[in-house]
């Protein structure tokens, strides 16, 4: 079998056979619980792997892994430069990413109110590419499309609007675990919703993917390395992720603890990176660990329906992050620099972060200059509650709630294999937490029950074959 080089950050995973006993790895799939993402090289197998970013691989005869050797290290390694030639370097960089990657394709933008996708916006627009984009919104919530609707017109790209409708993941619940192979929970790609839409609006996407990971602080300022631990820990584990990860750790019998179990691992990951600087360390840590496991997983929905492009995911752009100086990179100043140099007009669109300001004097969103608007939202918020309409603000509000959503969701947690996997006891526990507690705090480990069943079914259904 012929080596195999990996991307800097891999748009999707490239599994290998490795020499194991082919039993479930449980103390991966535990991690998975708590995070939502399995971590490095994690599978579902003992006896499988994802094959690391940005390595060279060797296997033998047999198709199994035998030896992974990094090509590229992250680093930091700031040259002596002015912002002014940052900028001209990441415009020509950016542009020259962006005009190559799509060519004279139909562009397919999805747009947010944030930079990432705004800054590909400016450069599609000074590029005089044909664009066809589109927004979202959840039914009965914020109007994330206004934003997005306006940066459109501004650049005027053809533009759609989409209203993600309650319950929508039941009727593409099997096709999703079929795309991702139950690597990512269930409540977050929205975009399932509307992927029959994406056959009729262009040729090519263009997404943002990981833009505002590697053009912002990698860690607040004055973090010390003492406290890198506990930053990530915040960072990955999710609301009631380290309950259910204790739970299944707890029935399985896994060894110690599950807590001193994650620690050791994220510890040792972290000490592998050979940065001092710990802004530009966490954000390599991230794009090592979260980007590949977390970020790329559900490009496979948007992959299955049309070719992808990733700017800001290119081997060329994650060097060029290496050599700036973390003062450009802080606080989003080069792609803020970048849109007001292209499109002036576009910087003066709101900035979803930081409502209701725009990126000339988004430094006011801080009291006392943004209390007029705090004022008017939480008035809002209060006629909304007099209505008796609840606000839908999370995905998991619209596939969770209701009668309909729940006996949906207990067919899979309760009448599939689920309850040989895990006792039902378990099972049983974070459902009625969810129903009767905290929805909030247990809408995660829902989400992950309901994914593990899937991954059961699916792993029956490919027995079968």
């Amino acid at each position: 079998m012929q080596p195999i080089q990996t991307p800097i950050i891999p748009r999707q995973p490239t599994f290998a056979k490795v020499v194991g006993p082919h039993q479930w790895n449980k103390e991966g799939i535990c991690v998975f619980a708590a995070t939502g993402f399995f971590l490095e090289k994690d599978t579902y197998w003992k006896d499988e792997v994802v094959l690391p970013p940005a390595s060279q691989n060797e296997f033998n005869a047999q198709g199994v892994l035998t030896n992974s050797t990094p090509w590229f290290r992250w680093h930091y390694t700031p040259r002596d430069i002015s912002f002014e030639k940052a900028l001209d370097e990441f415009t020509h960089l950016f542009e020259s990413i962006m005009a190559s990657q799509v060519a004279n394709r139909k562009v397919i933008l999805p747009i947010s109110g944030g930079l990432d996708s705004r800054t590909q916006a400016a450069a599609l627009h000074y590029l005089k590419k044909e664009v066809v984009s589109y927004s979202y919104k959840f039914e009965g919530g914020y109007n994330e499309t206004a934003i997005a609707r306006k940066i459109a017109a501004q650049c005027h790209f053809a533009f759609e609007e989409f209203t993600i409708s309650k319950g929508y993941l039941w009727e593409h619940i099997e096709s999703l675990a079929a795309l991702n192979k139950c690597y990512s929970e269930f409540t977050h790609p929205r975009q399932m919703a509307i992927i029959d839409k994406f056959e009729g609006m262009g040729e090519v996407f263009s997404l943002g993917h990981w833009g505002d990971v590697l053009f912002d602080r990698g860690a607040p300022a004055g973090t010390r390395d003492d406290q890198a631990l506990l930053l990530i820990k915040k960072k990955v584990i999710k609301k009631g992720g380290m309950e259910l990860a204790t739970a299944m750790w707890n029935f399985w019998k896994l060894p110690g603890t599950f807590e001193a179990y994650l620690d050791a691992r994220l510890q040792s990951l972290w000490e592998r990176i050979p940065i001092d600087q710990l802004s530009a360390k966490m954000r390599a840590f991230k794009s090592l660990y979260w980007a590949p496991r977390w970020t790329s997983v559900n490009l496979s929905i948007f992959e299955a329906k049309k070719p992808i492009t990733l700017p800001y995911y290119t081997n060329e752009m994650c060097e060029f992050i290496c050599t700036i100086p973390e003062a450009y990179l802080a606080d989003r100043k080069l792609q803020i620099a970048y849109i007001m140099k292209r499109n002036p007009k576009l910087a003066r669109i709101t900035w979803e972060e930081k409502k209701p300001f725009h990126l000339y004097n988004y430094h006011l969103s801080k009291v006392p200059y943004n209390l007029p608007y705090r004022a008017v939202n939480k008035a809002k918020r209060a006629m909304q509650g007099l209505s008796r309409k609840p606000f839908v603000q999370r995905n998991w509000e619209l596939q969770f709630l209701g009668p309909k959503n729940d006996a949906l969701l207990q067919e899979y947690l309760f009448h599939g294999s689920l309850k040989h996997f895990l006792d039902e006891s378990v099972i049983s526990h974070f459902y009625h937490q969810f129903l009767t507690q905290d929805k909030v705090a247990y809408s995660h480990p829902l989400s992950i029950l309901l994914t593990l069943a899937l991954r059961l079914k699916l792993f029956e259904d490919e027995k079968e074959d």
